[in-house]
């Protein structure tokens, strides 16, 4: 099975039907994020990997629990999830946030190459961010612990915001341990197709003040 069948099947088994176009742009970016990681080791490279499930499938997975209109992705990287999904959702305008040069130039490039016109790149730190508007959904793959997450972005946030966590197994000590003034609204778990190991969705958000 090659790479666009592995994709669309494995999206159609999430229950997300990708048009020629959206197959080609996905497998496009796929493509630049395998050619500057020889390069730039964007992200890890283990034997055997399956990068179609790994990277696009992980990434798509968290689709079904976005709404909203502005979405910023905190330590993006390589632009995982947030290129992915934007690539689905013209209709949101995506942030990629990442202090990180070597990453920043590819996701730059990548969105030039895609024409992604509602993605947005910065070069910054998270906690020194300051943007005019919020955002309504505040996600990451990669932070260390949700916990830190919320410390270091919960700025990024409009009062009645959703922060996504993209977890492993499920996350029981970090949620135990959220500052004070945020909840746990539920956890999800991903079923991503072709990926062994479990992968779970924390949804958390601030307290309302009454």
């Amino acid at each position: 099975m090659d790479d666009r069948q592995r994709l669309c099947e494995g999206a159609a088994t999430m229950g997300i039907v990708l048009t020629e176009a959206q197959q080609d742009a996905l497998l496009h970016y796929l493509a630049l994020l395998f050619k500057w990681n020889k390069v730039y080791a964007l992200v890890s490279r283990r034997n055997g990997d399956d990068w179609v499930a790994r990277h696009l499938l992980d990434s798509l997975a968290v689709l079904p629990y976005i709404s909203g209109s502005r979405v910023i992705d905190v330590g993006s990287g390589a632009g995982l999830p947030g290129i992915p999904l934007a690539l689905l959702c013209s209709d949101k305008h995506f942030t990629l946030l990442d202090s990180n040069s070597k990453k920043v130039r590819f996701m730059t490039q990548a969105v030039i190459e895609l024409g992604l016109k509602n993605v947005a790149v910065v070069d910054q730190r998270a906690e020194e961010f300051h943007p005019q508007t919020g955002y309504d959904y505040v996600m990451s793959r990669a932070f260390a612990t949700i916990a830190d997450m919320l410390k270091v972005a919960g700025h990024l946030a409009t009062g009645s915001a959703r922060f996504l966590a993209m977890k492993g197994v499920y996350p029981e000590d970090e949620l135990e341990q959220l500052p004070p003034g945020f909840h746990v609204e539920a956890v999800h778990v991903l079923a991503v197709p072709y990926q062994k190991g479990d992968r779970h969705l924390a949804v958390v958000m601030a307290n309302h003040k009454k």
